[in-house]
């Protein structure tokens, strides 16, 4: 039987929401989270689905599983922005894999979960320009070809 002293749940301390409980403020105003949570994760699972019907349509190439994205590839260049495109966990691209693109674009992925259908909009809001957008300096800019990759110097050919 319970119901004895040892039954009761422990109160919860954290003094705050958690992914999947929603706070009351002090005047009792809910609130929920819409990154990092539930929410978040079903907005990142719609952008799957969706990168990977219009992923389908268009790849005349390969579709890998690498880095935990689904990479097609041979897509026509206008199905997708510059050098490739991640919608949710579907990297789209035509011929774009190389192991630090496909790393750049296994950040945005993360940044698709962590903030579901409200990245793209954080995305615009962050601005076009590669080396001031918060997502795609997290992401790498080298990584994702936006800055010259430092190449070795060379050995001098003088005695």
């Amino acid at each position: 039987m319970s119901g004895g002293v040892g039954d009761a749940a422990a109160p919860d301390t954290s003094g705050g929401a958690t992914a999947d409980r929603p706070e009351r403020s002090g005047d009792g105003t809910l609130r929920i989270r819409l990154t990092d949570s539930p929410i978040s994760r079903l907005g990142y699972w719609w952008a799957t689905a969706v990168g990977f019907t219009w992923g389908f349509i268009w790849s005349t190439g390969r579709v890998e599983r690498r880095h935990g994205l689904f990479v097609f590839t041979g897509m026509p260049k206008w199905t997708f922005g510059r050098g490739g495109s991640c919608v949710g966990g579907c990297y789209l691209t035509n011929r774009n894999i190389g192991e630090r693109v496909l790393g750049h674009e296994a950040v945005h992925k993360e940044q698709w979960l962590k903030y579901g259908m409200l990245f793209p909009l954080l995305y615009l809001v962050a601005g076009r320009d590669p080396l001031k957008n918060r997502f795609e300096i997290e992401a790498g800019l080298e990584a994702g070809g936006y800055l010259p990759t430092p190449r070795r110097a060379r050995a001098s050919s003088t005695p």
